[in-house]
């Protein structure tokens, strides 16, 4: 058991971002689709499989369920290392790995052909286990955004460019902007404005759907 522990804790990192990953490649919009026996999210819509895709389904239930499970999968691996990862001489650097292989996990999940989401909930859930105050202001943001604008995907991608400004700004103030997190947010929304790459040109053009609106 001795002589196994240094090889653990070698391996710890690599496992941990590993574990995050494998998490985060759960696709829930499929997963809670199929249990409440509705139409496949990559089906109908923007064929995304995300909360707000199943929304259009007409099944409200589903839609919420299938965010709180998107944001635990970027939320949870972080809260893990956070708490217990000390012991294992995990620190800032795989905390933010972890929030980095969730998010990945999500886009790109090896258990559904690497076919993912746009990973908006997932992000969120990880920016809330970085700091729960830097959550709600970026969680705030979207609301505000969805609210005024009706669209997901433009709140999505404002608070994604918010979150690392706000992170920054409070430094000092609220927390300590370590380069490793900082790096994290910067990464994940820039992954996260490519996976909009599509619905940015429909804004520009005019013919993004809006929340709320049906399936064709």
């Amino acid at each position: 058991m001795n002589s196994a522990a240094p090889l653990l804790l070698i391996a710890a990192p690599g496992l941990t971002v590993l574990a995050a990953y494998l998490l985060g490649s759960l696709a829930f919009a499929i997963i809670v689709s199929r249990l409440m026996g509705l139409s496949d999210p990559r089906s109908f819509g923007s064929g995304n499989p995300g909360a707000t895709n199943v929304l259009r389904s007409g099944s409200k239930v589903a839609a919420l369920v299938t965010l709180l499970l998107d944001a635990c999968k970027g939320l949870l691996p972080v809260l893990a290392v956070r708490h217990w990862g000390a012991a294992w001489g995990l620190g800032e650097g795989v905390v933010a790995g972890v929030a980095v292989a969730a998010f990945l996990g999500h886009l790109y999940p090896v258990f559904f052909r690497f076919q993912g989401g746009k990973g908006v909930a997932t992000f969120l859930g990880a920016v809330f286990g970085i700091d729960w105050v830097l959550g709600l202001a970026t969680g705030a943001t979207w609301l505000i955004v969805a609210y005024f604008f009706r669209y997901s995907s433009l709140a999505s991608l404002v608070s994604a460019a918010f979150a690392p400004v706000y992170f920054l700004l409070a430094s000092g103030v609220v927390w300590v902007a370590r380069p490793p997190l900082v790096a994290a947010l910067v990464i994940m929304g820039l992954l996260l404005v490519w996976r909009h790459r599509e619905n940015i040109n429909r804004l520009v053009a005019g013919t993004e759907s809006r929340l709320g609106a049906k399936k064709r």
